[in-house]
C-alpha cells in the first residue's frame, strides 16, 4: 500500500518526514503538464503572401475573405502560439516543400527550408510532394549539401545545410526494410514526477506511388497507414509516451450545413480518405493532425466514431492558418486528460483583385512580419524576380478552374494546358491531349493583364512541376478504361481535360467501370478497336493520380518540351490566344 505524506507538520520530523522511505510517496500528486502543440500543413513554399483569403462568415450571415499567409507573417503567428506554452512542439504534417512559389522552386526549395529552420519546426511528416524531385533529393533536403540530382544546381545563393528539423516517414519503406526517414520521435517535458513524453509518428498517404514520378522514388514503397501506427505504438508506449500525435499527410473534407457560415474551426459532415483510416487507428492516439487536401477543420472525432475520441485538425493551406493544440497530460497515469485546438488565422497584408481590395479584418489577430524572415525570404524573392516578371504569351480573357481544389474538372484552364500539349506534340502523330485537374495548382487561374499580356510566374503558378510529355498510342477501348479510371472508387474523382476536338461525357450512376457514355473525336464517336495518339504529362504517363492504364505507353514518343514551356509556347501568338469553350466533358444527370 502506498500513503501520502499528509501529517502535520509539527509531528512529520519525528517521522522522518516521509521523505526517502519505501513504498511512501512524499508531496502533492503532481498536477497535469501542459504542451502546447503549434501545427501546420502544406505550406507548399509560400515565402510570400500567396494573395488568397480565408473565407469566413461576417456575424451577419454572409461571409468575408480574410488576407492570409506568408512566411514572415506566419513565423510571428507561430511565435505569438509558442510563446503561451512552456512546454511546446511546433510540427507540420506534410507537403512543406514542393509545388511552391517561383522564388522557392527556382531554388530547388532551398529557401522554403530555410524558413522552417528559422521558424523552429521540430518535426514534419514526409508528404506526396516532398517526393517530387526525387528521393536523392530529398535526402539532401534532410542532410544538406550541394550535390545535384535534377537539372536545376543547387546551391546558387548559399551553401545548404539541410534541414534543422527531423523528417519522419513511417511508412515510406525502402528495398532494405528500412524507414526513409525515422518514423517516430519522442520528446519530454517537465522534470522529476512532473516528467511527461510526447510521442510522434509522421507518415504520409499509401498511394503517395500514384502522385509521385516512379522513377524518383527509386524502390520505395508505401504501407497502410493504420497498420503502420497500430504496430509503432507499443514501441512509443514502451519508451514511456503518455501522449500520441500522429502528423499524417491524408485529410479530408468538410460542408457546412444549409444555413450556416464556413467556420476553419469547426467539422461539420467529415468525408474523405481520413475516414476510413481513423476508423482502424489504435484508440491510443489522441491527436491527429492531417493534411493533403487543403482543407481546415478541427474535429472530435468522438462525435463521428465513439470508440475513437480523436482531436483531429488541419490548418488548410500555404501558411494561412496555423492550428494551436493544447494538451495537459496527468504524469502519473500518463494520460492525456484535456485535449482541445483551435485554427488561428494567419492574417496579412491586403491585396487587390480585377474586382477590388481586399482588405485586412479588425475581428481577426493582426501579425506584424518577422524581420529576419522578411530578409531571407527578399534575397530570394530579388533573384528570381526577372524570371517571375518575364513576358509570357497572351491570352484573350481569364481561364480557371472554377472549384479550385474542391472541384474534380479542370475548367477552361485545364482545357487551355490541353490544348497546349496537343500542339507541342501534333509531330508525334498525337490527336488527343489530357491534363489532370489535380496538376493544376494554386490559383487555379490565369488572369492576363488589360492588354491580354501573361508573365511567366503566372504560368509557374498553375503548372509548377515542369514535367515532359508523353505521346503513346492507345485504342478506343483503352482510352474507355483511362477515363474511367477517373470515375472509379479508388481516389477522389477527376475528369481529365482534353484537347479540343475531344468531348466525353459520364453518368456516375452508373456502375465503377462503365461510367463513360459516350467519347468523338472531331464528331465522330470513338471506335473502341481502332488507335489514337494521345498525349499526357509524364506524371501521369507513369499512372499518377491512379491513372494505371496510361503506364503501359506503347509506343510511346517524348517530346522535348515540358509542359511548361509548351503552355508557354502556345500562348506566345498574336492576337492573343482565345479562351477554349468549357464544354468538352459534361455529365449526364438523371
Amino acid at each position: 500500500m502506498r500513503f501520502a505524506c499528509s501529517l502535520p507538520l509539527l509531528i512529520a520530523p519525528l517521522l522522518g518526514a516521509c521523505a526517502g522511505q519505501p513504498g511512501i510517496t512524499t508531496g502533492a500528486s503532481p498536477a497535469p503538464v501542459t504542451v502546447g502543440i503549434v501545427a501546420i500543413n502544406d505550406f507548399h513554399g509560400a515565402l510570400e503572401p500567396p494573395r488568397t483569403s480565408v473565407v469566413v462568415g461576417d456575424g451577419k450571415g454572409g461571409v468575408m475573405q480574410v488576407p492570409a499567409g506568408g512566411s514572415a507573417y506566419l513565423a510571428s503567428a507561430i511565435d505569438s502560439l509558442r510563446a503561451r506554452y512552456p512546454n511546446h512542439l511546433t510540427v507540420s504534417a506534410g507537403d512543406m516543400i514542393g509545388a511552391t512559389q517561383l522564388a522557392s522552386s527556382l531554388f530547388l526549395d532551398e529557401p522554403a527550408i530555410g524558413v522552417m529552420n528559422r521558424v523552429g519546426v521540430d518535426f514534419n511528416a514526409v508528404g506526396n510532394h516532398e517526393f517530387d524531385r526525387g528521393r536523392d533529393e530529398l535526402k539532401r533536403k534532410q542532410d544538406g549539401g550541394c550535390q545535384q540530382h535534377t537539372a536545376l544546381k543547387p546551391c546558387r545563393l548559399e551553401r545548404f545545410t539541410g534541414a534543422k528539423f527531423r523528417f519522419l516517414a513511417g511508412n515510406s519503406v525502402e528495398a532494405n526494410g528500412k524507414t526513409l526517414f525515422p518514423a517516430t520521435a519522442i520528446r519530454s517535458f517537465g522534470s522529476g514526477r512532473a516528467r511527461v513524453k510526447v510521442g510522434l509518428i509522421g507518415l504520409t498517404l499509401k498511394e503517395t506511388a500514384d502522385l509521385a514520378s516512379r522513377e524518383g522514388l527509386k524502390g520505395v514503397h508505401f504501407t497502410d497507414e493504420a497498420d503502420t501506427v497500430n504496430a509503432l505504438i507499443p514501441r512509443l508506449k514502451a519508451q514511456g509516451a503518455a501522449a500520441i500525435v500522429l502528423l499524417i499527410h491524408q485529410g479530408g473534407y468538410t460542408k457546412a450545413d444549409a444555413g450556416t457560415s464556413p467556420d476553419p474551426g469547426t467539422c461539420p459532415n467529415l468525408t474523405g480518405g481520413i475516414r476510413p483510416i481513423l476508423d482502424r487507428l489504435d484508440p491510443a492516439v489522441d491527436v491527429v493532425v492531417s493534411g493533403h487536401t487543403h482543407w481546415s477543420y478541427v474535429c472530435d472525432y468522438g462525435a463521428y466514431n465513439p470508440a475513437r475520441p480523436f482531436l483531429l485538425t488541419s490548418a488548410g493551406v500555404l501558411g494561412q492558418l496555423v492550428t494551436d493544440i493544447t494538451l495537459e497530460i496527468d504524469p502519473n497515469t500518463r494520460r492525456v486528460v484535456t485535449k482541445r485546438a483551435r485554427n488561428v488565422i494567419v492574417q496579412s497584408e491586403g491585396y487587390s483583385t480585377r474586382i477590388g481590395r481586399v482588405e485586412p479584418k479588425e475581428q481577426f489577430a493582426r501579425f506584424t512580419p518577422r524581420a529576419d524572415i522578411a530578409a531571407y525570404v527578399g534575397r530570394y524573392v530579388d533573384a528570381s524576380k526577372a524570371e517571375i516578371q518575364r513576358p509570357a504569351g497572351t491570352l484573350a480573357g481569364e481561364v480557371k478552374r472554377p472549384g479550385g481544389d474542391a472541384s474534380s474538372g479542370g475548367g477552361t484552364l485545364g482545357n487551355l494546358i490541353a490544348d497546349a500539349q496537343l500542339a507541342a506534340t501534333r509531330s508525334a502523330g498525337a490527336q488527343i491531349a489530357f491534363m489532370n485537374p489535380f496538376g493544376i495548382r494554386s490559383p487555379h487561374t490565369l488572369a492576363p493583364a488589360a492588354d491580354g499580356a501573361l508573365t511567366f510566374g503566372q504560368l509557374y503558378a498553375v503548372q509548377p512541376f515542369t514535367n515532359g510529355l508523353v505521346t503513346q498510342s492507345l485504342s478506343g477501348a483503352e482510352l474507355k478504361a483511362v477515363l474511367e479510371e477517373g470515375l472509379d472508387e479508388n481516389q477522389p474523382k477527376q475528369q481529365l481535360s482534353p484537347s479540343a476536338g475531344f468531348a466525353w461525357s459520364y453518368d456516375l450512376s452508373r456502375p465503377a467501370g462503365d461510367r463513360v457514355v459516350a467519347m468523338t473525336l472531331d464528331g465522330k464517336p470513338i471506335d473502341p478497336a481502332a488507335t489514337y495518339r494521345v498525349t499526357v504529362n509524364s506524371f501521369l504517363a507513369n499512372g499518377g493520380d491512379s491513372f494505371a492504364g496510361l503506364a503501359r505507353q506503347r509506343f510511346a514518343a517524348i517530346a522535348p518540351a515540358t509542359d511548361l514551356e509548351a503552355l508557354e509556347a502556345w500562348l506566345k501568338v498574336s492576337p492573343a490566344r482565345a479562351v477554349p469553350a468549357d464544354d468538352r466533358v459534361s455529365e449526364v444527370k438523371r
